[in-house]
């Protein structure tokens, strides 16, 4: 595909209007290892237990990664329509580029979780490369996608210093979250700097707020009310 197919993204999130339902997709993507599973973990077990679906998996049988997480959060905004929220995992080993081409199809918004430490750098650029490259190859522009990356892993050794990361990201407008996943530090954070950026997407493609009646302070809150503050460990 040349870049005169690629396209700015139009089409409106998936929308059930017998239902009044609106279906966002967000993919969390990133080289193997990187802590996008431990991201969804913990996600799921902040979030309430009303309000959460069971996480289903599907384990690949050549590495202990996961084959997609799915996790839907559903919530009311009055008199308008009812959010449901799916987040997806995909595969980070090279071999599995197709499953993660099919996977990031319609996606809404992607958290890139790279690894901190130097000794990852090689793989998290090949991993940004390969969504770019897969998100070209379903018609979409890498700048057109909200997003957020996420330096993972901060409590491991040789790791590098936020100023180099902050310094390396800047000229992109993609921020940045320090985090480490697996004491739950991070996690909560990248997920709500990332849906400040989807509804803000939103707002300016689609006119979110005036078509669905969802202000941007609704939509946060009516999300984030459903998960504690205190992260899973």
């Amino acid at each position: 595909m040349d870049s005169s197919s690629l396209h700015r993204r139009q089409s409106m999130p998936q929308l059930n209007l017998d239902t009044r339902e609106i279906t966002l997709k967000i993919v969390y993507y990133g080289p193997a290892l990187s802590g996008k599973t431990t991201n969804l973990q913990q996600l799921h077990a902040l979030c309430e237990n009303q309000s959460r679906g069971d996480m289903v998996t599907l384990d690949t049988q050549d590495d202990r990664t996961l084959y997609f997480d799915f996790l839907p959060i559903e919530f009311g905004v009055d008199g308008a329509y009812r959010i449901k929220l799916k987040l997806f995992t995909v595969p980070g080993q090279v071999m599995h580029r197709a499953t993660r081409r099919v996977v990031l199809a319609g996606a809404d918004a992607v958290a890139f979780i790279a690894d901190s430490q130097r000794s990852s750098a090689s793989a998290n650029a090949y991993s940004y490369r390969d969504l770019e490259s897969n998100l070209k190859a379903n018609g979409i522009r890498i700048e057109d996608v909200p997003q957020v990356v996420q330096f993972n892993k901060r409590d491991l050794s040789d790791i590098k210093p936020l100023e180099e990361v902050r310094e390396a990201w800047k000229g992109t407008g993609i921020p940045t979250v320090p985090a480490s996943a697996v004491h739950g530090d991070g996690v909560l954070e990248t997920f709500r700097v990332l849906l400040e950026r989807l509804y803000q997407d939103l707002e300016k493609r689609h006119s979110f707020s005036s078509k669905f009646g969802i202000a941007e302070s609704e939509f946060m809150d009516g999300v984030m009310q459903h998960f504690s503050s205190t992260a899973a460990s």
